[in-house]
């Protein structure tokens, strides 16, 4: 058994597990799990640097993180950072504030490690395929990575939309975020999503696995708000399966609330209010290019594909 602490920095949010890991039995028994959204890549679409007010919303998470992984004495610690920190021109900023709070430098990865992480979080604990494939889909902050194996993975792609991405690209006017989207921007998004996906197609064979599985929390949210739930319950959403008509349902839903609707919802987290629609298409129009007719939601992706890769190291 092995004490390790991961942490996953993105576009929109930052997570910490400190978990012990038994790589004999492939369990990762969690002891501490949390999230905070920081949005670091507030603007980096449109400016190429991290904010200032970003970065230290993200310094201030990990100095907390900091205090939780010397509570329970991990004996390993990773830090992967991802879409928003890889685009950064002042990305070195970004790496010694993490190294001063946490003694470890970022590990400022590519879409295909991020992709291979995701997959290995995603599917360890859903055991052999059996010969039948699975595709992971990562729907994130700035990226979403597409990855299609069996038992390992076969073929990874990491494309540049996201659920923040996308936003500020067609729905910020003037600091303000369109309440609620008009057609022609939600036709905007969409154009973006699909020529993504015909990215993502040269790469990876989307319409090949039988089983979609869809992480982060565009995804979780969806699957939240399908189960009826009162309360973001991680238990009653980690694989549960959710149809393409629920997801179709939420997301004409989701793109024609206002603020004050989507913020009314029980289960949205104030952070992602203003994002979730555009998220939310993302995963409708990765069902609809596969022709899935339901999506297994994990609550398991790239963070917990983190701690088995510091389990791991050497």
């Amino acid at each position: 058994m092995t004490r390790v602490a991961a942490v996953d920095c993105g576009t929109n949010s930052i997570r910490l597990l400190v978990a012990d890991a038994h790589p004999e039995t492939g369990e990762l028994v969690d002891l501490d799990r949390r999230m905070k959204i920081v949005r670091l890549g507030q603007g980096v679409d449109r400016t190429g640097r991290l904010a200032p007010e970003a970065l230290e919303r993200t310094f201030a998470a990990c100095r907390e993180y900091a205090a939780a992984i010397k509570e329970h004495g991990a004996e390993r610690v990773r830090f992967v950072a991802t879409s928003a920190s890889r685009d950064a021109e002042n990305r070195d900023e970004f790496v010694g504030g993490i190294l001063d709070i946490l003694g470890v430098e970022p590990e400022v990865i590519t879409g295909d490690q991020e992709a291979a992480y995701s997959f290995t979080g995603a599917t360890k604990e859903l055991g052999p395929s059996d010969g039948d494939s699975y595709l992971v889909v990562d729907i994130g902050g700035g990226s979403t990575e597409f990855v299609v194996g069996d038992d390992q993975v076969r073929a990874a792609r990491s494309v540049d939309i996201g659920c923040v991405r996308l936003t500020e690209r067609h729905l910020v006017r003037d600091g303000a975020v369109s309440d609620p989207p008009t057609e022609p921007e939600i036709a905007a998004i969409r154009a973006d999503i699909e020529a993504a996906l015909d990215q993502a197609e040269q790469t990876v064979p989307l319409r090949e696995a039988r089983t979609l599985v869809g992480l982060a929390g565009s995804v979780t949210t969806v699957a939240a708000i399908a189960l009826g739930l009162t309360e973001y319950d991680s238990a009653a959403i980690h694989h549960s399966v959710i149809r393409y008509d629920q997801v179709q349902e939420i997301t004409t839903r989701l793109l024609h609330a206002t603020h004050a609707q989507r913020a009314a919802i029980p289960v949205m987290h104030p952070g992602r209010v203003d994002v979730i629609g555009a998220g939310a298409l993302v995963l409708l129009a990765i069902m609809e290019r596969t022709g899935a007719q339901e999506v297994v939601v994990s609550e398991h992706d790239i963070l917990d594909g983190i701690a088995w890769a510091a389990a791991t190291a050497g």
